[in-house]
């Protein structure tokens, strides 16, 4: 077997993925699995830049699992990466030198572990829209897979798009025949001899953390800053002060920052109210400026989405605790934003009865349920038809969907443009004709041997 490692710094927090793969099938579809994972301790590498040797320490825990879950004498052979998304990519808008000593602190501390460290750096947005759609397809087998007589195959099935929400930026990605008026929304992919046409964006400050702080943002402005300030997407009973400087200390909210001095404090009483909820958080879009013949929102191109898609991280949490906790089923735009309505209407003793392990997480349920059903439904135009196609889901079989698998598959030269050669397949052909062989003339002897026994018992 081989390995490699990526380290997955999201804005949020860290996961470190240890993936393995056969040595001898190194262009094989479908071979590369997850052989173990870990969550850091701690918040996300940018929330560490006033003291960035701190977001290096805070990946030894799970570094040294990694040392443990790689045979020693893999070691040196195993490449390790570390790719930062949207929480870097804020943090690199405002203050780009903070940003650079964070990655190299975190550089410095891999280092000193005796993988192949190939480097630490931020994605861009497009990048991580395109290594998620390449990790669920590869996964699902939608490029490439081999027939039971190990032949290359090309399945004939349509690629899934792929919707991706973090902390920081949500993606968009899917394969599309229409027109792409927008050269910085398309990338063109050759992936075992077959060519893609495939849409991605990428929306800064429309991760889960960030729609939060933006929202906070409005109401605030909604009510002139007073010191007691209603939110509506918070569940009755259910209070909270908080720092200004909490909301306001990043590029997604400085823009709408009061002159009020940031360490006053504001109390925020919730009032469990779904169409006031909606009201504000449809704010945080503008579906007004279009240049092209179609956006989703904010002037971004997007052609209508098309086939099945495939949507991960926040949005599989967001439906999970709709279906698991809430008890209600997902099926169409209209279960989402009933059931959005539902746990805004909910008090905030009962939904600490349903589910108190989730309490740092149950207030802001109702706002991002209802962010869910906006962004899906207003923003990219699904509909009572294109929506049951979405599956929410979080791993496909025993692998985590994400960027990370993507990115090492890219890096490591695993998915080759053209299609393998088929050698191994021919070789592979060869022991089953061989197999077939040796099982035909068992048989044709067994009946030989059969028919001469009755003939000897008959004389």
């Amino acid at each position: 077997l081989q390995y490699g490692i990526v380290l997955d710094a999201g804005s949020s927090h860290t996961a470190v993925f240890i993936y393995k793969w056969p040595a001898d099938k190194e262009n094989d579809t479908g071979v590369v699995t997850e052989h173990s994972m870990c969550d850091v301790e701690g918040p996300g590498i940018s929330s560490y830049s006033s003291n960035p040797p701190a977001a290096g320490t805070s990946l030894e825990h799970c570094m040294n699992q990694a040392l443990r879950d790689v045979p020693k004498e893999k070691h040196a052979g195993t490449p390790l990466y570390l790719g930062a998304t949207a929480g870097m990519r804020l943090l690199n808008i405002a203050d780009p030198q903070v940003s650079d000593t964070v990655l190299r602190a975190v550089a410095a501390t891999l280092k000193t572990y005796p993988f192949d460290f190939r480097g630490a750096k931020i994605l861009s947005g497009e990048e991580e829209g395109v290594f998620g759609w390449v990790t669920a397809n590869y996964l699902l087998e939608n490029f490439i897979k081999r027939g039971w007589l190990g032949e290359w195959i090309q399945p004939q099935k349509k690629t899934l798009g792929a919707m991706d929400f973090g902390g920081a930026s949500t993606q968009i990605t899917f394969e599309t025949r229409d027109t792409i008026e927008n050269p910085r929304n398309k990338v063109m992919l050759k992936l075992y001899g077959q060519a893609y046409k495939v849409y991605t964006h990428s929306f800064l400050c429309y991760g889960r953390d960030q729609v939060l702080k933006r929202l906070l943002s409005k109401l605030l402005q909604a009510e002139s800053y007073q010191e007691t300030v209603s939110h509506p997407c918070w569940p009755v009973g259910y209070n909270k002060s908080l720092l200004l400087s909490s909301i306001y200390d990043s590029p997604c909210t400085e823009k709408e920052r009061p002159s009020l001095a940031l360490n006053s404090t504001v109390t925020l009483v919730g009032t469990g109210n779904g169409n006031l909820c909606a009201l504000h958080v449809s704010k945080l879009f503008n579906f007004t400026n279009c240049s092209f013949s179609h956006c989703s929102f904010d002037g971004v191109f997007q052609p209508k989405v098309s086939g099945n898609f495939i949507a991960f991280s926040a949005f599989f949490y967001t439906v999970d605790f709709i279906q698991t906790v809430m008890g209600r089923p997902v099926h169409l735009p209209r279960d989402l934003k009933d059931a959005a309505e539902t746990i805004c209407a909910t008090s905030w003793s009962e939904l600490l009865q349903k589910a108190p392990k989730l309490e740092k997480r149950l207030p802001d349920y109702c706002a991002v349920s209802t962010f869910v059903y906006l962004l899906t439904t207003k923003g990219y135009s699904f509909n009572n038809h294109s929506f049951p196609n979405i599956a929410f889901q979080k791993k496909a079989g025993e692998t985590a969907i994400g960027w990370a698998l993507g990115y090492m598959l890219n890096f490591t030269n695993m998915i080759p443009a053209e299609k393998p050669s088929s050698h191994k397949s021919m070789l592979y052909n060869y022991w089953i004709i061989l197999i077939l062989l040796f099982l035909v003339t068992t048989l044709t002897s067994l009946v030989t041997a059969i028919c001469l026994l009755r003939h000897s018992k008959s004389t």
